[in-house]
């Protein structure tokens, strides 16, 4: 359980967040926590998975993938401690199942769960105290299809509901939000190529997520965008010998959401500006959202994100991975290198990741341990 004052650092520490972010111009949405890696093997490549080979955690990342998963089916589960170094009740939760149904489709389903902790209120500090613990979660189902032999696409639709808005005596008619969002995905994995000394397959893969309306905390209050974003990314398998494989794979990141903008050109983003902001359309932004920067096109490339990772496999048993994650200083200064660890025995999969933040503003998932496990069963697929 959390006291009151622990509850006032982490407020502080967001509102802080929430000014610089402004001040830096850097594109703010409601239900971020759909953007944190919920999977460790995917955190241990600096948050890549568009375009890696699939795996029980495709959901998130690309659902096209699961057509191409060597097992049949798949379930998956991962715990990821967040802002550990100052609480131990904040996390988010993870899990994943998927169904190769026929060699050319597939269906998954998974669950997100996004928990702040217990937050402890009181009137009075010698009053009775209030408890309550606001958390976030989505339900995704989605379905693939395999188009040829080596290209499939996906759709995933989404539920999600936020619970932020605290029970207090003067807010008494706090209720949780909810939204939809849809995905639509493609993954391309080629044959294997023989070259002189070695053999190796191209992987590409592009998706636009959580494409659906804004999201508001009650009828009067102002309506929030949802973190609609397109990720696209390709990678190589080295595939040295019938032991050794390396798997380097490059991603980049856009949010579909409009940049803050100074609509009536006095120097400042106030509140008139953010009035005009909130109307625009969430549809319309995914393609506003790529030429609406006050700053040209040089300020949408600092909107993109980039990352670099390498997976080293060994005997499809152990398994070794490396990232590095860059953003813009001016739109979130996210900066880490992150390393990865996986172990295969019979049908479990152990998979391990940690991030060291190289950026002035830390991470809060600097120093964390992030678990997952991932149980596959049913016929191979070669």
């Amino acid at each position: 359980m959390k006291n009151t004052l622990i509850a006032g650092i982490i407020l502080l520490t967001l509102f802080n967040f929430n000014i610089n972010a402004q001040e830096n111009r850097a594109i703010t949405t409601a239900t971020p926590f759909l953007l944190i890696a919920a999977d460790a093997r995917a955190a241990g490549l600096a948050d890549q998975g568009v375009a890696t080979s699939a795996d029980a955690f495709s959901q998130q990342w690309n659902p096209a993938k699961y057509v191409f998963a060597k097992s049949k089916q798949g379930v998956g589960v991962n715990y990821t401690p967040y802002l550990s170094n100052l609480v131990n009740d904040i996390f988010l939760g993870n899990l994943n199942y998927y169904n190769r149904i026929t060699e050319t489709s597939a269906v998954a389903a998974s669950f997100r769960y996004f928990s702040l902790g217990d937050i402890e209120f009181r009137q009075t500090a010698d009053g009775a105290s209030n408890t309550q613990r606001p958390n976030e979660f989505t339900i995704d189902l989605s379905y693939t299809l395999k188009l040829s032999e080596n290209f499939s696409m996906a759709v995933a639709g989404r539920y999600l509901r936020s619970d932020l808005r605290l029970q207090t005596e003067n807010a008494d008619d706090a209720s949780a939000a909810g939204s939809v969002g849809v995905d639509i995905a493609g993954f391309y994995q080629s044959e294997e190529i023989a070259f002189n000394s070695f053999n190796g397959r191209w992987r590409a893969g592009a998706t636009i997520s959580n494409l659906g309306p804004k999201i508001s905390y009650d009828d009067s209050g102002q309506e929030n965008f949802i973190p609609t974003n397109f990720r696209i990314g390709a990678g190589f398998d080295f595939i040295l010998d019938d032991d050794n494989r390396i798997s380097p794979s490059i991603e980049f990141s856009k949010l579909l959401v409009p940049t803050p903008q100074d609509f009536d050109n006095d120097g400042d983003i106030d509140a008139d500006d953010n009035r005009e902001y909130q109307e625009i359309d969430s549809f319309g932004a995914v393609f506003s959202s790529w030429g609406d920067a006050d700053g040209g096109f040089s300020e949408e490339l600092k909107e993109i994100t980039w990352s670099l990772g390498a997976e080293y496999m060994y005997r499809d048993v152990f398994a070794f991975r490396a990232g590095y994650f860059n953003e813009s200083e001016e739109k979130g200064a996210r900066k880490f290198l992150s390393l990865g660890t996986g172990f295969r025995y019979n049908v479990v999969n152990l998979d391990v990741s940690y991030l060291f933040s190289t950026s002035a503003v830390k991470s809060p998932l600097e120093g964390t341990l992030r678990f997952g496990l991932t149980f596959n069963f049913g016929d191979e697929y070669y």
